[in-house]
């Protein structure tokens, strides 16, 4: 009978205390329960709704590393499809937008490099730029006459500014046009993370990019949220296509994206272009339900700074598909959570390190497959339940 060889008793007694500190500030995250199929949901990142449609008959795997015998015509079809899509040259598939974008970064910046990254990147660009031992310069969120200092300062090593085009925690984004122009300016790169707004915003769902007319030296763009699927691309010229397939290191020693995920992007992708109602319902639904919000008292639109926030109702943050609320407190975005759960919504909080200290808050997403009637209870729940947490709380 085989036996499992375990570590020596205690040798991992620390994780107990450090996951009691998690839990005594709020921060402890376990597992989610299913929910229940009457539950309105507003946490899923499936914003087209497309998620559940049946995979296709492809090859559940690739079986080895595309380099080596994984290559498949799915691959292919899925890379000139999106690379179309975008307006690109080329483009390679990845495994995950995780994957993409610590490839893309590690495998195109150098020491001597300096990339200029904004303070509120994905973590999955922050460790890219780790890893390519480049010399990091992080500039505040969003603030171009910070970027055009880094700029100067950055010359004459080639610099590269790494950015989202859509940040989902606060749905922001950069002036694009302004950014191209400084980046011109400098001779610097551009790359834009696409993953949030691509499929939603900009003419057809082609991403904020193409709704500014901006080209990206390297545009990444996921498969896992509006196209409902699993894996990432990276567009850009031939050149990067084949770079990266020779020097992503995410990409060279990891089995090859599943034929059979190629192969449903592929048809997800076909199904946004013949149906171009489909991001412009999103977003009208989206601008709904933050009018039904502010309408039950469940947000206000003027509370500076975000942190002071808290005692009164929650800051309503930007514009499009995903709609934040800070509540300040991470304690107080679990209960607010909680009792949105008792009044059949389903919304997670989301509290640091995800998004910086004193601004947890909930995060709802809007997708195609909510009414109208959906997003106008869940406005009415979210004002219900502040109204019962201000109760607990001895507010009024």
């Amino acid at each position: 009978m085989f036996h499992v060889k375990h570590s020596r008793p205690g040798s991992l007694s620390f994780l107990t205390e450090r996951l009691d500190d998690l839990e005594r500030q709020g921060l402890r995250r376990r597992p989610p329960a299913a929910a229940p199929t009457d539950v309105l949901s507003f946490c899923s990142n499936d914003y087209l709704g497309l998620a559940a449609r049946p995979a296709s008959s492809a090859p559940s795997g690739s079986g080895a590393s595309r380099l080596i015998a994984g290559e498949r015509d799915e691959h292919r079809r899925l890379e000139r499809a999106f690379a179309a899509y975008v307006g690109a040259e080329d483009a390679l598939a990845f495994t995950s937008g995780y994957a993409a974008n610590v490839g893309v970064i590690s495998a195109l910046a150098a020491p001597g490099d300096v990339i200029i990254s904004d303070a509120l990147n994905h973590a999955s660009l922050i460790d890219g730029a780790r890893l390519s031992r480049a010399r990091v310069v992080v500039v505040p969120h969003l603030d171009l006459a910070a970027l055009a200092g880094a700029l100067r300062e950055a010359r004459p090593a080639r610099t590269w500014v790494v950015l989202e085009s859509y940040y989902s925690m606060d749905a922001d984004g950069p002036d694009l046009v302004q950014v191209r122009e400084l980046c011109d300016d400098a001779g610097a790169a551009l790359v834009v993370d696409e993953a949030h707004a691509l499929g939603v915003m900009g003419p057809g769902g082609r991403g904020r990019c193409a709704e500014a007319g901006v080209s990206a030296d390297v545009l990444v763009g996921t498969l896992g949220k509006a196209f409902g699927g699993q894996g990432a691309f990276a567009a850009g010229p031939a050149v990067l296509r084949e770079w990266l397939w020779n020097r992503a290191r995410s990409f060279v020693f990891s089995t090859g994206l599943a034929p059979v995920s190629a192969a449903s992007a592929t048809r997800a992708l076909e199904h946004v272009v013949e149906h171009p109602e489909l991001p412009r319902r999103v977003l009208t639904l989206a601008d709904r339900l933050r009018a039904g919000l502010i309408r039950n008292g469940a947000a206000t639109i003027h509370c500076p700074p975000a942190a002071s926030c808290p005692g009164d109702a929650p800051l309503l943050l930007g514009f499009g598909h995903v709609v934040p609320l800070v509540v300040g407190d991470p304690r107080r975005a679990v209960r607010l959570a909680a009792l949105l759960s008792d009044r059949g919504v389903a919304v997670q909080p989301v509290r640091p390190p995800t998004v910086p200290s004193g601004t947890a808050r909930l995060r709802l997403t809007v997708t195609a497959r909510h009414s109208e009637a959906n997003v106008d209870s869940a406005a009415a729940a979210f004002g219900d339940a502040l109204s019962a947490l201000r109760r607990e709380e001895g507010r009024n």
